[in-house]
């Protein structure tokens, strides 16, 4: 019996060692491959690298760059695996908590990002420029859609590509919220900046509403801002309401 104990421990150990030393490539098989590209693996499945890293997104690939994790060990018992990362790709950051529960469902927390405005323009036909921070606290999603939310998007340094040229317009964030089986609701405010804009989104399953008043104090809006407004809102008092309905 003594020796049959000896022998269970052994394989055990040696069952601990192959794990312990499980290698970085590992986590491809744990990251749905058609949403995540990764390539030149160093390191553990533990704690590793990758040299590139594509997240694929309706528009197309989101380079993030050189990808760093950690992989917490007891949720892989409980089949939901958790990763610290942290990446970089230029000024580009992106790092925080990420939660796998199956190919469709995704939590993220304490998230935090920071990416250009133009990388936007390769998802959207927008002539926007600027920085782009977010904070997540808390985001749980399911093909794709939030079910659960709380955090901050800002839109630093904003700028309008006109024809004559850029064009500053300020500084904006949204502060967005989201209870289980409710609509995620947003609030728009203006930090600093000559163009104002305050509103709400919101967004239930697929279906979404933006309303923004953009305004200035003083009355007056750069001309091709203006006429580029006109097209796609309504005229108010020192600017203009953009209201937007949909479906992703």
């Amino acid at each position: 019996m003594l020796t049959r104990s000896r022998v269970a421990a052994l394989v055990v150990l040696l069952l601990l060692a192959v794990v312990i030393n499980a290698p970085a490539r590992l986590l491809a098989f744990l990251v749905p491959a058609e949403a995540v590209a990764l390539s030149g693996f160093s390191g553990s499945l533990w704690r590793g690298s990758a040299s590139r890293c594509l997240l694929l997104l309706p528009g197309g690939y989101l380079h993030l760059g050189a990808l760093n994790w950690s992989l917490q060990p007891f949720s892989l018992l409980l089949f939901s695996p958790t990763l610290s990362i942290d990446s970089a790709w230029g000024p580009q950051r992106i790092s925080g908590d990420i939660t796998l529960r199956g190919a469709a469902e995704v939590e993220l927390s304490e998230f935090e990002g920071n990416i250009s405005a133009a990388v936007v323009r390769q998802f959207l036909p927008v002539a926007l420029n600027g920085e782009l921070s977010t904070r997540i606290e808390h985001l749980r999603l399911e093909e794709g859609l939030p079910q659960e939310a709380e955090g901050q998007l800002v839109w630093q340094r904003a700028a309008w590509m006109s024809p004559q040229g850029q064009q500053a317009l300020g500084s904006y964030a949204l502060d967005f919220t989201q209870q289980a089986e409710s609509p995620l609701e947003g609030r728009v405010l203006t930090l600093q900046g000559p163009v104002n804009a305050e509103g709400s989104v919101q967004l239930s399953g697929r279906a979404y509403t933006v309303q923004v008043d953009i305004t200035t104090d003083a009355g007056v809006m750069d001309p091709g801002l203006q006429r580029a407004l006109s097209l796609m809102a309504r005229p108010i008092e020192n600017g203009y309401e953009l209201l937007l309905e949909g479906r992703l």
